[in-house]
This record gives C-alpha cells, structure tokens and sequence, in this order.
C-alpha cells in the first residue's frame, strides 16, 4: 500500500501483537467493526489462549445479545492468527500489546522496520512506558504512535492517542479518525508517563494509600468516602484491588522516575504488599480479602469492623439545634426533621428563619408532585421545625449543629456562646469543610464535646457525613455522633482533625493535578474531561467539576491544603489563581474553564 502524504491513508489490515486480554480485545474490536486482522503470539500456547478470550469474549457478547451467532462467526473469520511476525507485512496498521517492558517493545519495532511497508503506522499501547522512546528503535520513528486502550477494550470507550515530538500530523490525524471510525472516543495527548487517565487517577489513589498508611482513617472509611462524597463508581483502596497492586506500583514507579512529582512516589506499603504477594483481587489478598482468587466476593479479616462495634447513642438525643438558614442549614433542618427530630432553628432574623421553612415546603412540594411523598407527611414534618432569632432558645437541646459563615472569628465567637447558653453534655458540632475544628472546641471550655460533622450539598440528598473528632473529643460523642447519623440515614465516615478531612484532602489535589495538566498545554481540557469520564467511570470530568464548585472555592482549598500539608504538589495551580483574579469562578459567573454565558 503507497499513499502520497496528502492523500487519506486506508486502513484494512491491523495487525496485534500480543493475544492477552487486552491484545485479544483490541483484535476484536477491529473485527467487530470490519477490519481484516493478523494476531500474533510467540508461540502456539499463547495463540491457544488468544483463541480462547476471543471465544469467551464473543459468545458473552452473543449471550447479552449484543452479536448474533452470524455476527460471531463472521467476526471470528476476519481473524488470521500466527506465531510468525512476518505474516504482518501486509498490514496497515500494527498494534502491539506485549508486556510492559522497554526492552522487550523496542526490540519488536526493531524487527518490525523489515517486514512492514515503509508507509505502515506502528502503534503501541503502553499505559506508562515512554512512547518516544519506543519509537527510536524503528527507522522511521514519525510513523509511530500511542494507541492506549483500556480493559475490556470491546467495552471501554475511551482511547488515548499519545504523540511524540516526531509523531507526523497526518499519522497523528488518520490514527484518530480511525479509532473514531471503530466507535471509541480518541482523546489526544503529549508523551509522558501515565498520559491523561493515569496521570490523575494514580496520583490520587497513591494519596488513598498514605492515608490508609498514615491510619488517617480506616480502608473503609476511605473508600465509602469516595463513593458517596464524590458518586464514584468505587472506593480507592477497592480499584487499586481491582487494578492489581503491582500494576499499580509498576505505574507509579514509572510515572516517579519520568516526573520526579513526590505524588507518584508509590506509599511504602504498596511495596510491602506487592512482596508479600498481596496482589489484590488476582491473588485474593489486597487491601481487602477475598472469598478465592479473582473473585469480587469481599469476606471478613482482621481488619473487618466487628457487627458488635455499631456506634451507640451514648448521649440522649431528642432534640436538634441548627445555627444558620443558608443551603446547608437548611438542609440539614430538612434531614433531622423527616427522621422524627425536633429541630430548633436559630437565623439572625424572622425573615431567614421563614425562609428555612419555605425552602423545605418547596423540597417537599417537589417530592409530593413526584409522588414520593405525601401532604400528612409533609405537615408532620413541618409540625416538628420551630424557629427563633434567639441563641438562647438552644438552652434546651441536646445537640447544635452550626452551619454559619466559613470564617474562623464567626464561628469561634458562636462556640463561646453556645458554650455558656448550652447545657452540660450538650455536643456541639460544626459542619465546616476547611476550618480547624479545635479551634471550635477550645473557645468552649469543653472542648471534648465538640465535633464536625461534615455534610455534604445538598445535605438532604447526599448520603456522606464526615465525622470529625480532635483529638480532644470523647469516644462517646464521637460514636454518638456515628450512631446519628445512622438513625438519619446517612452513612458517617471517621477521621481527624485536619484540613480537607477525607473527601476534599483527595479530591482537590487531583483537580490541582487537571489544572497544572492544561496549563502545560498537556490535553485540552474537553480532552481530559472526556479521559476521566469514559477511562476512570466518573461522574464528571475535573474541569466541569470545578466550574461547578466554582474556582474561587477550589482555590480556597487548595490553599488550605497546602498551608497544612507543605507539600509542593498541592501549591495551588497558577492557572487556577489567574482565573479567579479574573473573575473566571465558573457556572456561577457565567465564565470559568469553559464559557457559559450563550448555554
């Protein structure tokens, strides 16, 4: 095959070398869409497996009746497989998806220079390996590329296209009008260690394990944190079991020894794991245990929270106090109230105070429209809010929850307050998400019986509810507030006292992360929104997500973050900076990583 360089490259062989899971997939989904395909393996062994995850692979499509056994037959027949690489020299195309190693990859396209046409696009699907670097072994390294499937490829969308500096422009856009053309989604990116998915996803998942090491809070505090904090399809500490641990420490010591970003430095204890053969879901052993190797079934350890250990009510709770009638407090109100509480709630005056009424009158008016709730219920409900201007009026309660202003003044002068207006034994709470909440406690002159208790926007709908203790706090308000929460059907996860808490300390650093990756003009933003979205299984892409939070917020904890932490990763992005001096804070300005203004 000969093309001018300004004619359209055709593309009908592909040729895949290595038939694993991945190279085997990446045949099917080549044939699936029409193309002829040459898959080669070492030996007659590695060809019977290949033949064998094909097999497994199309007839579990047929049986959820995404292909016909007609469609199988046929899939299955556009596939020619050998052991000899020569029988590639036809081909248009060649992928190759043999095991992470340098060596082994150059030596291929080494051989590769004299069996294909000098026109034939090379690829390789390394996730972490250096693709200029592959590319040197070949004669014409301008025609090689990085095509990075992810697993399963038949069902995975996403693909990332990684250039290099020599990578031709016409390669570049034939490679990805092709991955187009077998309906994935190409995302395209410069050469660099762990390219878009990779680079965000395990530095935040290395994070999860120094938490978990550091015994911030327990793997499955970690983990529901995540899920039901962010709506992430799984906790960390679970997908890197997923993953496998020593992928993941292969990754993140190849990211480290490319970027030299502390963050990539795989946590001590990935090292531990891996040479102790705790591999993850594959050995049966990770981070959590497993019922048989390469079974999902999580059984109990010695880690496993005892049925016993469920938090108490070591406190009597009847009724509520909530400080402040913003979003948040009124959320809040809404939550205790439809468990069976009485809240008290306290505004500044008669006006925001009926607006917390108005603002759950409105919830439930929603609610009862969709049929999910009912006007006795809603009455009831109601029944239980009271309000007042009045701090006083909290004299009575057996716990307050203060959701004022995020100012460190505001609210240690609130706690001095509460602290004389309350009675003994009273818990008093703040839900702040940056401020230190020893501070709080120690305006009081009983700081044991200060808390946080972290919810989450909007409080009546998510379900998280970090529960903060200093290291003051007594055991029985902290299980006290646990158990609370339980009973408002929330689910509470435990740490300290300390900036970001679980969700933001995890989350914020990987938006930095996105930010710092368009600033090096890495991925366009569109790009690495779509990378974590289809690759990562994501709610939403880093930059929706901020615009959403809002840049100015964001940046705030950032900021934090880094004041407490002092680690050089977490220095807000200078990017992030300049769009906030600008005005640029997202949805709400119309204008932040993207522009609104016209939606």
């Amino acid at each position: 095959m000969t093309t001018s360089t300004n004619e359209p490259r055709t593309f009908s062989t592909i040729g895949v070398i290595g038939l694993g899971t991945m190279g085997a997939g990446i045949a099917e989904v080549f044939a699936r869409n029409g193309y002829a395909v040459v898959g080669v393996e070492k030996d007659e062994e590695g060809l019977a497996r290949g033949r064998e995850y094909l097999e497994h692979s199309t007839a579990r499509a047929v049986r959820r009746e995404k292909l016909t056994e007609a469609e199988k037959s046929e899939l299955l027949g556009r596939i020619t497989l050998s052991t000899s690489l020569k029988d590639l020299s036809d081909a248009d195309l060649v992928v190759e998806a043999v095991v992470e190693s340098l060596e082994t990859k150059k030596t291929l396209f080494r051989e590769l220079d004299g069996i294909v046409s000098q026109d034939a696009v090379l690829a390789t699907n390394t996730s972490s390996l250096s693709v200029t670097d592959i590319s040197t072994a070949n004669s014409r390294p301008g025609r090689v590329i990085g095509v990075h499937f992810f697993n399963p490829a038949p069902v995975q969308d996403l693909v990332e296209i990684v250039r290099t500096v020599v990578t031709e422009e016409q390669v570049l856009t034939e490679v990805k009008a092709l991955v187009e053309a077998v309906g994935k989604n190409p995302v395209v990116c410069g050469d660099k260690a762990g390219f878009i998915a990779n680079t965000l996803l395990f530095g935040y998942l290395n994070h999860a394990v120094s938490m978990y090491e550091g015994r911030y809070a327990s793997r499955e505090d970690i983990d529901a944190a995540m899920r039901f904090g962010c709506g992430y399809p799984m906790g960390p500490l679970a997908l890197l079991d997923l993953i496998g641990l020593d992928t993941a420490y292969t990754i993140l010591e190849t990211m480290y020894r490319q970027g030299r970003d502390r963050l990539h430095a795989p946590s001590p204890i990935l090292k531990q794991m891996v040479t102790a053969g705790w591999l993850g879901r594959k050995t049966g052993r990770g981070f959590y245990t497993y019922e048989a190797p390469d079974s999902p079934v999580v059984v109990a350890d010695d880690q496993t929270p005892s049925a016993d250990a469920k938090p108490q009510l070591r406190h009597d709770i009847q009724q509520v106090g909530v400080v402040g009638t913003g979003t948040m407090a009124s959320g809040i109100v809404e939550v205790f109230a439809k468990s069976g509480y009485d809240v008290l709630v306290v505004g500044r005056g008669q006006d925001k105070v009926d607006g917390v009424v108005a603002m759950v009158t409105k919830n439930f008016d929603k609610q009862i429209q969709r049929g999910r709730a009912t006007e006795e219920a809603k009455a009831e409900v109601l029944a239980r809010i009271t309000g007042s201007t009045s701090l006083d009026d909290l004299a009575t309660v057996d716990i307050v929850v203060e959701a004022i202003a995020e100012d460190l003044a505001i609210k240690t002068t609130l706690f001095e307050n509460l602290d004389e207006i309350c009675k003994p034994g009273a818990i008093l709470a703040t839900t702040t998400s940056s401020l230190p909440i020893i501070a709080c406690a120690q305006a009081t002159s009983r700081p044991q019986d200060v808390i946080g208790m972290h919810f989450f926007n909007p409080a009546p709908v998510m379900k998280l509810v970090e529960v903060v203790s200093t290291v003051v706090t007594s055991d029985d308000v902290t299980e006290t507030t646990r158990a609370l929460c339980d009973k408002v059907g929330k689910v509470a996860v435990s740490c300290g006292d300390r900036a970001g808490f679980i969700v933001n300390a995890l989350l914020f650093p990987y938006l930095n992360d996105a930010v710092r990756m368009l600033e090096a003009h890495y991925a366009t933003a569109d790009d690495i929104d779509t990378a974590m979205k289809l690759g990562c299984a994501l709610p939403m892409g880093p930059f929706e997500l901020l615009d959403v939070v809002g840049n100015d917020v964001s940046l705030a904890i950032q900021r934090e973050l880094y004041l407490e932490f002092r680690e050089p990763g977490f220095a807000p992005a200078p990017l992030l900076e300049h769009l906030v001096n600008a005005g640029y804070l997202g949805r709400k300005t119309k204008r932040g990583f993207r522009d609104y203004s016209a939606r």
